[in-house]
């Protein structure tokens, strides 16, 4: 199939696409209506330099972006914010003067807000997103803004296209649809003309863009920052947070149940965690290296789009987060905290990745049309807890009003002086080059990463990567557009591509599409890049469901109780109707969700304790047999009485369907919870069609 549009893409120095205006095609201008020349690179000293502020359509471009909403988020509208504490447990003075990491056991409060980032603000938990981790620290030095994701790279590599592949994934303008989901024409058609992401889509397209919940994914800064000494001397630094509870995703099929039967499945969930009194808690870890390092590196590591793997620098965990405080009120903390990545305090530095550049422009400027002034700085959840003092005042709900005679300097009144001592010490990076706009041949090499992170993944994390591009590319309309996206897989692997192109019904598998660069076919796998390859011996901060009905055990109920929490685990109990259940003893047993309100998507692992009475009831309940099938079809390890058999049989499950992950509870629980540490059991997939079981 021709790739005619692909064709025509005029790539430039960096392999980035440039659309040129030719014949009738009109000519792309500013709001003023001065023509642009480059719509993919802000105007940099050198291809790597810094970026200018001299490039009035770029600052014009986001300036426009940054506005588009009134007043909620222009991307992670829907989030959830708790409040807790950082613990430095390994002192940085060696690398940064950032005082927070000077002293082992000094704590830091913190703010941190999850969001996804497609979907309004009403939209659901759990779309397949990339997942906002903002943290803000409040210092001693200041604010520092950690505003990251779950995800270590991005779509772009220059913040000038920002708004371009917000546009893409967002709701089309013609029709405001679809919402909160990238499975539509005009993502996929940006996509594959943007070659930059094929590393990032192999990140979405994968189970980390699904998490079971916030407390149990990792974060990253996403970009290279620097480190500044004491003596003034930088390396470069990337930063990870790494969950105490481990990796965890779901399945395709369960996000979309989860979706209608809780939307604030995530929200709800780290709510619950907090409340229970067992806070989430993640290492912060850094990647440390030098010039040295980054010179030889066959990447370039200002490039957003590529990361760092940790076989090559390992990961320093240097402090913890616990997150032991929900808000008092949602709007006031959550909706009104600002996050801004020039938020950094002495000893934390930038580099010149031309998006961390946009976004130090662009988030300063948005917060000044979300919150209405610049005195945001003045609403408690952005002020910050060390003394601030300056001439600046007036404006909007200014807060802070200066009492005296003085509001300049310098002034002979007294008031506040500069420090250069204690000041913020820019590192005097030389720069040379010719002011231009350009992308940088070092970022050209658009596959071989993202053909590392495909075969870093366990087969069946591959299937989940390759039956999502299946999903995604077949809510295309056009054909073109699917066919070019399986010509960019091909440059990734062959056989993921083939998979894709068969799913999608192609008749024939489209020629691969030219790489700017020589795709690096031997980088070696990584296992950090895997969920499933390190998944924690625990089943701790995880859900049981429990299936109850007249007759339970009583004794059986009590042991697994005990059992789940000795594992640090929770329990909901489920009935047939929410009032509860009496047991075998007699007792009523309150129950904490009806049948069909509580299905097994809600749960890690289920466990039906039924007498034979019980049994048959639920054999006649629609819901019921929902409840086991989805439980099987997701790979769940189920607990059981023997009487629970037959009613797996009228569900439509044979005994011989039984596998290692049904589990007998009649030594109370201590199988079942074994069994649980050892995640799902995905030998079922091979059984399984998960989009034919609805």
């Amino acid at each position: 199939m021709s790739n005619d549009i692909y064709d025509r893409r005029n790539p430039g120095s960096g392999g980035e696409t440039h659309q040129r205006a030719e014949g009738d095609t009109p000519v792309l201008t500013t709001q003023q209506g001065v023509p642009v020349a480059d719509d993919q690179n802000t105007l940099k000293v050198g291809p790597r330099g810094p970026s200018l502020i001299e490039d009035f359509h770029f600052r014009e471009k986001l300036f426009h972006f940054d506005h588009e909403r009134i007043p909620e988020r222009v991307v992670h509208a829907r989030g959830f914010g708790v409040r807790g504490y950082f613990e430095t447990t390994q002192s940085l003075a060696d690398v940064t003067r950032a005082d927070l990491f000077q002293r082992v056991g000094e704590k830091t409060e913190v703010f941190v807000r999850f969001s996804t980032v497609a979907g309004n603000k009403g939209s659901f938990d759990l779309a397949r997103d990339v997942r906002g981790f903002a943290v803000k620290f409040y210092t001693k030095e200041g604010n520092w803004d950690l505003v990251g994701n779950n995800i270590p790279v991005f779509f772009i590599q220059d913040a000038i296209k920002f708004p371009d592949v917000v546009h893409a994934a967002k709701q089309a303008p013609d029709r405001d649809f679809p919402q909160a989901q990238t499975a539509h024409d005009n993502f996929w058609d940006f996509i594959t003309l943007t070659p930059e992401s094929m590393h990032m889509i192999m990140w979405t397209m994968s189970d980390r863009a699904i998490p079971r919940s916030f407390r149990f994914m990792e974060g990253f800064g996403v970009h290279t920052f620097r480190f500044i000494d004491a003596q003034g001397r930088s390396s470069f630094v990337k930063f990870h947070w790494k969950p105490k509870l481990g990796l965890q995703s779901v399945l395709w099929n369960e996000a979309v149940k989860i979706n209608g039967a809780d939307p604030d499945f995530h929200r709800r969930d780290l709510w619950d965690a907090i409340k229970l009194g067992d806070p989430p808690e993640w290492e912060l870890g850094v990647q440390v290296f030098d010039d040295a390092f980054a010179d030889s590196f066959p990447f370039d590591i200002l490039d957003p789009t590529k990361l760092i793997p940790e076989e090559l620098v390992p990961i320093r965990i240097v402090g913890r987060l616990v997150l032991d405080q929900t808000v008092d009120n949602f709007f006031a903390e959550t909706e009104q905290v600002a996050f801004c990545t020039q938020n950094v305090v002495p000893g934390i530095g930038f580099t010149n990745d031309p998006l961390l550049q946009g976004r130090n422009f662009s988030y300063l400027d948005t917060q000044l049309k979300r919150l209405g002034s610049p005195n945001f700085t003045h609403i408690p959840v952005n002020a910050p807890r060390c003394p601030v003092m300056n001439f600046q005042q007036d404006g909007h709900m200014a807060m802070r009003n200066p009492v005296g005679r003085v509001n300049y300097e310098p002034n002979s009144w007294g008031g506040p002086r500069e420090c250069p001592t204690r000041g913020y010490p820019h590192f005097p990076a030389a720069e040379a080059g010719e002011m231009r706009q350009v992308r940088s041949e070092s970022f050209a090499d658009h596959y071989s990463q993202a053909r590392q992170f495909y075969l870093s993944q366990l087969p069946v994390e591959q299937k989940h990567i390759g039956d999502a591009l299946v999903f995604e590319l077949s809510k295309c309309e056009r054909p073109d557009i699917r066919a070019r996206m399986v010509a960019h897989l091909r440059n990734i692997d062959e056989g993921l591509a083939a998979r894709v192109a068969n799913g999608l019904g192609l008749a024939a598998i489209p020629e691969a599409l030219p790489p700017a660069r020589p795709v690096v076919a031997d980088l070696a796998p990584s296992d950090p890049l895997s969920i499933l390859k390190r998944l924690p011996p625990s089943f701790r901060g995880r859900k049981v469901g429990i299936l109850i009905a007249d007759g339970s055990p009583s004794d059986l109920l009590a042991s697994l109780v005990a059992a789940i929490e000795a594992e640090g685990a929770v329990y909901e109990i489920i009935a047939p109707k929410v009032g509860g259940a009496v047991l075998d003893d007699g007792a009523l047993q309150p129950a904490k969700q009806k049948i069909d309100g509580g299905p097994s998507v809600l749960y890690d692992a289920v466990a039906v304790l039924l007498s034979p009475e019980g049994a048959e009831l639920l054999s006649m309940d629609k819901p019921a047999k929902d409840f086991i099938n989805d439980a099987f079809a997701h790979c769940k390890v189920i607990g059981h009485t023997e009487a629970a058999l037959p009613f797996f049989e009228k569900a439509g499950l044979s005994l011989a369907e039984l596998d290692e992950g049904f589990v007998g509870v009649a030594d109370g629980g201590k199988a079942f919870i074994a069994a649980c540490r050892n995640g799902r059991v995905w030998a079922r997939e091979l059984k399984t069609d998960l989009d034919a079981i609805g």
